[in-house]
């Protein structure tokens, strides 16, 4: 008993309540000692007036002398210029109106009647938040269906069109890249374009693009008469675009209230920016990652929402959080090799997933439990009893208190952070919460929160690669009949350090028959069931 009063009492001092923005923070399950917060207010008020100085207009990535205003799109009025002020609200008023419009059907399919359907194609930043509102605030009321192109692999773009079918002539495409030269992103509007000409449709009179201005696909889209171009600033990273265009446009036509979004997420960024801890979830969150990983990401975060609607919540903070915090040197140029895991799915679907690891396997990890006290939408059906005074509901709380508590006997550490229901502004809060948790939390462990280089030197990589490719396939071609094998064709390509690449590429390309390369030696070396070339193999161009 003395126990369970001591876990009541200490609930009730490290409970965080935001009653403006309908939610509240639990830290009382994080096993932090007394003087923890006293240690951290001094790195924790640099955090704040760091937060603070960003706010104002202050460079926040050196690397590309550019500020980072996503704190502006809620609240213009913070901009630290008429100009930046003006375009924000110019274009939130351009996409209400453009929505509204589509809605309307004053802007319509080119064969007439009325879009009925979405098609998003982006990557990055430009999916996963569109995405994640798409799921969490969608439904049978949408003004229209959304799909997705958000990879580069033929086979989903192909099952997103078997999807839409008959229906493409209907479904508004909306483009989103910063550049216009994403690859991902360009392939999928390569993608939409050859399937609206093989249903005998103009994609131009379909399309949509959200994009930087003078990019390549501004240009493009400029050239061939598309139906509105939207704006993507240099100011505002894709992991934090969700309300800017990037966001707002696709939910707006979805039929989402894109006002109370950014409602939630204004209300939440006035309750963060408090510098009172206790009363800032945003400074708890970034505290509590602090102390489960020592500051130096030493465990995972598992984000566990008991609500369908949020099942995509943790793929979306996967790269809030990892893009932002992943980084080999902190912002004195030493390496840290910083960085903080997430992963997650949904209750209760995890505790048949992982939950057992998580109780009895390595402590590796600590858990945020989001609880949603409103198991459905105001003015629904009364909730069916599934046992006497019991509802499906009542059960999916309880396996979350149930597991909460579970988790605690077995010495493992998590935070519940709770919301009255899903709805536009609690969504937009969430968004707002974990954006200034992470720029604190960047601060607090000395790293760029607002930069990417790993990102970058992937691409570079994957050009390289696919510029190695073409000299293979020239190689082959003047080789004739006889065929090469990978160190063959490394030599003649001059590049036998990569020989094991160019095997690689040579096994890909002999799987896909409309490439026209086939292996020569089909002898004993050759694989029996199609699973791949051996490493002697040859091959020619047919």
């Amino acid at each position: 008993m003395t126990d369970a009063i001591a876990l009541w009492n200490r609930y009730r001092r490290y409970l965080a309540v935001a009653p403006t923005i309908g939610l509240s923070l639990d830290i009382s399950r994080m096993r932090f000692d007394d003087g923890f917060f006293d240690r951290m207010s001094a790195p924790m008020a640099r955090a704040f007036a760091e937060m603070a100085d960003l706010e104002k207009g202050a460079i926040a990535n050196p690397d590309e002398g550019r500020m980072v205003g996503h704190y502006w799109l809620r609240d213009p009025s913070l901009a630290p210029s008429a100009e930046i002020r003006d375009v924000i609200d110019r274009t939130r008023s351009r996409v209400s109106q453009f929505a509204a419009d589509v809605h309307g059907g004053k802007i319509a399919p080119a064969r007439g009647g009325r879009f009925s359907n979405l098609l998003v194609i982006g990557i990055g930043g430009s999916a996963l938040g569109p995405q994640f509102v798409a799921s969490a605030l969608g439904g049978k009321g949408d003004r229209l269906r959304p799909f997705f192109f958000d990879n580069t692999d033929p086979d989903g773009m192909g099952r997103t069109l078997a999807a839409i079918g008959n229906e493409l002539g209907q479904t508004l495409t909306v483009v989103i890249s910063k550049s216009g030269s994403t690859k991902e992103t360009r392939n999928g509007m390569f993608e939409a374009a050859a399937a609206y000409e093989r249903a005998g449709l103009a994609f131009a009179r379909h399309a949509v693009a959200v994009t930087g201005e003078k990019s390549l696909l501004d240009r493009t889209a400029e050239q061939e008469g598309w139906l509105a171009r939207f704006p993507m600033w240099d100011w505002v990273g894709g992991r934090t675009s969700e309300l800017s265009a990037v966001g707002l446009l696709p939910a707006a036509l979805q039929g989402i209230a894109i006002d109370q979004l950014l409602e939630g997420a204004r209300d939440a960024d006035a309750v963060t920016r408090r510098t009172v801890v206790a009363e800032n979830p945003a400074a708890l969150l970034a505290l509590m990652w602090h102390y489960a990983g020592e500051g130096r990401g030493k465990k995972a975060m598992v984000i566990l929402p008991y609500k369908d609607r949020l099942e995509l919540f943790s793929r979306y903070l996967q790269q809030l959080v990892m893009e932002s915090l992943g980084k080999e040197r902190d912002r004195q140029g030493r390496v840290v090799h910083q960085g903080l895991v997430v992963y997650g799915n949904k209750g209760s679907t995890d505790q048949h997933a992982y939950v057992q690891q998580l109780r009895d396997g390595i402590d590796n990890f600590f858990v945020t439990f989001v609880r949603i006290l409103r198991a459905g939408p105001s003015g629904g059906p009364a909730p069916l009893e599934v046992e006497p005074g019991i509802t499906s509901g009542d059960y999916l709380d309880g396996f979350l208190l149930g597991t909460r508590e579970a988790l605690y006997e077995s010495g493992r550490d998590s935070m519940t952070l709770t919301l009255a229901e899903v709805n536009a502004r609690s969504v937009g809060a969430l968004i707002a919460i974990y954006e200034r948790a992470v720029g604190l939390y960047g601060s607090l462990i000395d790293v760029n929160a607002y930069h990417q280089p790993g990102v970058e030197a992937g691409k570079k990589a994957a050009a390289r690669v696919l510029e190695l490719q073409g000299k293979v396939m020239a190689a082959l071609a003047a080789a004739g009949m006889e065929g090469l094998d990978a160190q063959q064709v490394a030599d003649k390509v001059g590049a036998p350090a990569d020989v094991e690449t160019i095997y690689l590429l040579l096994e890909r390309l002999g799987s896909d028959s409309a490439r026209r390369v086939t292996q020569v030696n089909l002898g004993s070396e050759a694989p029996k069931t199609g699973g791949g070339a051996h490493p002697g193999a040859k091959f020619r161009s047919m």
